[in-house]
């Protein structure tokens, strides 16, 4: 589809937002009710696959029941020949992965706030029957006013549908994200989206999610086996009772997680009144044995779609990485039983110096996130040689063990070496300046400084040519971690902004939106009779798009123009109305009166108040006295003469004939 495109005869398609691994995402106007809205179109080699064409639906289903504050909502979806799309409120922010890449750790305040909402949302889902199973921050939005919005209900299922996916063992959502029982393939109800969210959670405290790995199915198998490290051990700011709420999210049972978002929000809006947590937590359940699933089958994320940054996601895995991640995870799944059995029989990693062998071999503990004296104790016992090597981490905290090598799971020679790998904390480096450089230049300057470029951003400029850099997130000069990555800036020109009808708003408002977007602002003042003071009344150009960087001139109220008074002395009421009326000034007649000795003045206009000349305004009112004449005045009456006419009788003539 292309921009102009009209989707069933109602959506105007206008920019492209972003691109997911199911769907493009665009902006678009909604003729019939002129407003902007998102608009998420299926691609097109999906149309054909009934399984996905059904999942595409139930997204439109499900998210379109569901109004809250903090759920971005569905208002329409449909079908035209075989494109399916989904409508949807269009949302001006970012999202909180771009935050979070770009600002760093949030203060726990803010970070508990965004939680909160969250929860909220998620409330509002689990009692419609939703589970929403990709929790995420790539699927959390922040409006321009700070409001928090989730979107993406994409793999939500209803929890009838809960049979199916354990039956199948699906495997829905992201890796970093998982809970527990989503990386096993078990059917996830409520509490993994708390588990996520409290993964999220950890992110805003910290920096950073508490478990990563070289692949998706490292991180899932993490989620599984391995403890996160305390927030408060990378981050001391946070405050104790909020670190008790993250650690109990995290639980691996989810019998030991909270049992409702509402509970989990409670004790959140408790943290930011400095209370202590209200929800009790759960008595922990005598560990079962839970048998080996093996995951069959795995969905990819749907896209996030915004209008500005908010909704831009990058798919978590590739398509063709699915067949490796079912037969590598199954394996690990399937070993790490067998592991913690074996452990458990014989005491590794305990307290205990009992020797793992089993026969000449043995099991390698897992050892990352212990210290090092812990993982030195675990190897001894499991009957290997110790050894160690320090290395530079970016987030793992220095004493803190890395890896070994060979890896935790391994079978071994007992007598062997093992390489207990220890974090030294991180290396730092220098950011360079790449401002002036070229795209491809830029990220040669950041390589060459052991930095990864996270993420290109291409920023309109009207003086910065297309596709050369213009800075860096952390900015140039910034100590940074090797290793870590960095936000490129790079120039895409001019680029344009859709300008609208301003009319009757605001001007501050307008003048805040026009230069927040580059433009330049020229301010004309005029009287207008039907605005206020401050409001706009038109700009030039009027609406349409605009070249970044041009000027837009705004036509501002000053109020309407006064009015010159005209002088109304011995004008009728009638009279005086009808010069008012067309001035759009009102005539009041005082009740008082001015006595007169001119009879000629008698119920005439004696006195007006403001006099003239004088200015008012429209609508202003103009006050008038009448002339009574004075009953003491004579009143002299002359009577002409008429005059009288004389009519002569007619003459008589007299004829004489002769005889």
């Amino acid at each position: 589809m292309e921009s102009g495109h009209l989707l069933a005869e109602r959506y105007e398609l206008i920019s492209h937002i972003a691109r997911g691994g199911m769907a493009d995402v665009w902006q678009a106007q909604d003729r019939a009710l002129n407003r902007r809205v998102a608009v998420k179109v299926l691609h097109p080699q999906y149309s054909n696959d009934d399984s996905f064409v059904r999942r595409f639906r139930r997204e439109a289903q499900a998210a379109a029941n569901l109004s809250h504050p903090n759920i971005v909502s569905i208002f329409d979806w449909g079908q035209e020949d075989a494109t399916y799309f989904i409508v949807m409120e269009l949302i001006e922010g970012r999202s909180l992965r771009d935050i979070l890449r770009s600002e760093g750790p949030l203060l726990p305040r803010r970070a508990t706030e965004i939680a909160s909402e969250v929860a909220a949302a998620l409330a509002v889902a689990h009692q419609a029957g939703l589970v929403h199973r990709d929790v995420k921050p790539g699927n959390i939005l922040i409006t321009r006013d700070g409001t928090v919005k989730v979107t993406d209900f994409g793999i939500a299922r209803a929890w009838d549908d809960s049979q199916e996916l354990t039956r199948t063992g699906a495997v829905i959502g992201t890796a970093t994200y998982f809970s527990p029982e989503q990386a096993q393939g078990i059917g996830a109800d409520a509490r993994s989206d708390l588990y996520s969210l409290g993964i999220v959670l950890y992110e805003m405290l910290v920096g950073a999610p508490p478990f990563k790995g070289d692949s998706p199915v490292a991180v899932a198998y993490q989620h599984v086996s391995a403890m996160p490290m305390a927030p408060t051990s990378v981050s001391p700011d946070v405050p104790a009772g909020l670190e008790a709420i993250v650690l109990r999210s995290l639980e691996k049972q989810p019998e030991r997680r909270y049992q409702s978002a509402t509970d989990q929000r409670a004790d959140l809006l408790s943290s930011l009144r400095g209370d202590a947590p209200v929800t009790p937590a759960s008595a922990r359940p005598v560990p079962q044995e839970a048998p080996t699933r093996v995951l069959t089958g795995v969905v990819a994320a749907p896209p996030t779609a915004a209008p500005t940054e908010a909704y831009r996601e990058v798919e978590e895995e590739p398509p063709n990485q699915i067949p490796f991640i079912l037969t590598a995870f199954a394996m690990l799944a399937a070993l790490s039983f067998g592991v913690w059995l074996l452990f458990q029989g014989l005491g590794i990693g305990g307290d205990t110096d009992a020797t793992a062998a089993i026969g000449d071999t043995a099991i390698i503990p897992i050892v990352a996130n212990m210290s090092q004296q812990e993982a030195i104790n675990a190897v001894a016992a499991a009957g290997f040689v110790p050894q160690l090597e320090n290395r530079n981490h970016a987030t793992v905290a220095a004493g803190t063990v890395i890896e070994s090598q060979p890896g935790g799971g391994t079978q071994l020679v007992t007598g062997e070496q093992v390489t207990i790998v220890v974090s030294v904390g991180t290396a730092t480096t220098q950011i360079p300046s790449v401002a002036g450089l070229s795209e491809a230049d830029a990220i040669d300057a950041l390589e060459n400084a052991e930095l990864l470029v996270g993420s290109v951003t291409r920023v309109p400029s009207a003086d910065i040519e297309e596709g050369v850099a213009t800075g860096t997130n952390p900015a140039s000069g910034a100590t940074h971690p090797v290793g870590g990555t960095v936000e490129l800036f790079v120039s895409s020109g001019p680029g344009t902004f859709l300008l609208e009808d301003y009319s009757g708003q605001l001007y501050a408002t307008v003048l805040f939106r026009l230069e927040s977007a580059g433009l330049s602002v020229l301010e004309v003042r005029e009287n207008a009779d039907l605005l206020d003071v401050d409001f706009v009344i038109r700009t030039e150009p009027a609406s349409g798009e605009v070249r970044v960087g041009s000027t837009i001139t705004v036509f501002v109220s000053d109020g309407p123009e006064p009015r010159e008074v005209p002088n109304l002395i011995g004008a009728t009421v009638e009279d005086a109305t009808a010069q008012l009326n067309e001035l759009g000034l009102v005539l009041e007649v005082s009740p008082a009166t001015i006595t007169v000795e001119d009879p000629l003045l008698d119920g005439l206009i004696a006195d007006q108040f403001p006099l003239a000349p004088g200015e008012a305004l429209p609508g202003d009112t103009i006050t008038v006295i009448l002339g009574v004449l004075d009953p003491g005045v004579t009143t002299t009456t002359t009577t002409v003469p008429t005059e009288t006419t004389v009519t002569a009788p007619p003459a008589t003539t007299t004829t004489t004939v002769a005889p």
